[in-house]
């Protein structure tokens, strides 16, 4: 048997003066179990409105879409977009929701994966949405003068609970051959942004969840070459943009910013690479 309809809402108590607020702001937050077949809309609005389902079905229609919904998935309403959802008759769903606005609202929106496309997410059995909304919602409930703010930073990290679902299931999709390509491109990624630091081969597939291993033998049947061959080289190469750009370091000093403890042995390893030492580079670049 259905549970009792209930509904709950509660109000940003810092209101913007005029136009759209710089940044995020969260507008007001709710809870509501539905009755069967409880209908909204067809209609529009002029903000975000986020939902995340708790518990039950129901089916949210926008434009040629129409999307069957249980327990784990969030769906967006972006502003002025005709939308209309409605309650399972024998199990209706229960949902919380958060309005937002902001100039930075469309922008978070899009790095969540909740573009007008598909504007739905499954978190499965992850608690984390509904908490970070029920939070928005208590937040607000306490009219604390800093409740806005704290408002929008559990928004951020609702977002970033969406982020994160989205881009599992799209790995999840990938075909093995694209599933290859894109860790490949995070080793690159990685190593190319930490080249400068005591990296480690362990430490990296450590930090992409990946066995050691299998990522070395992934990355070069992929590339040709070890991920050690390739953090090598990339030290080197930003080490020979050094010598070139900035003139008043030592080639101690560059090779200790690339990575390399020991100059003599950047020294042996950018003449191999290059057929000259560091100090005749810069020589003849400065000629």
């Amino acid at each position: 048997m259905p549970k009792a309809p209930t509904y709950r809402m509660a109000s940003n108590p810092i209101h913007s003066e005029t136009g759209e607020p710089d940044g995020l702001t969260v507008l007001f937050a709710g809870e509501s179990q539905t009755g069967p077949e409880h209908r909204v809309g067809p209609k529009v609005v002029d903000y975000f409105l986020l939902h995340h389902v708790i518990s039950g079905h129901g089916t949210f229609a926008a434009g040629d879409l129409r999307i069957e919904l249980h327990a784990g998935h969030s769906f967006l309403i972006h502003p002025r977009r005709l939308v209309s959802y409605v309650s399972d008759p024998r199990d209706p769903w229960r949902y919380r929701w958060v309005a937002f606005t902001g100039t930075q609202a469309a922008e978070l929106v899009a790095q969540a994966g909740l573009g007008t496309e598909r504007p739905v997410v499954d978190t499965g059995a992850e608690r984390g949405p509904a908490e970070r909304c029920k939070s928005i919602f208590e937040t607000f409930r306490t009219r604390s003068r800093s409740a806005s703010l704290q408002a929008a930073g559990h928004l951020h990290l609702l977002l970033a609970d969406l982020q994160q679902a989205a881009a599992e299931a799209d790995t999840a999709a990938l075909r093995p051959e694209s599933h290859s390509e894109e860790l490949v491109r995070q080793v690159i990624g990685y190593l190319s942004t930490q080249y400068a630091e005591p990296v480690t081969i362990e430490s990296m597939a450590e930090s992409l969840g990946y066995n050691r291993a299998y990522l070395s033998r992934l990355f070069k049947r992929q590339t040709g070459m070890t991920p050690i061959a390739f953090l090598t080289q990339a030290r080197i190469d930003h080490g020979r943009r050094l010598l070139r750009e900035r003139p008043e370091l030592t080639v101690e000093q560059i090779a200790s910013s690339v990575g390399f403890q020991d100059a003599l042995y950047f020294s042996k390893l950018f003449r191999r690479r290059y057929g000259e030492t560091p100090t005749d580079y810069r020589q003849s670049v400065l000629r």
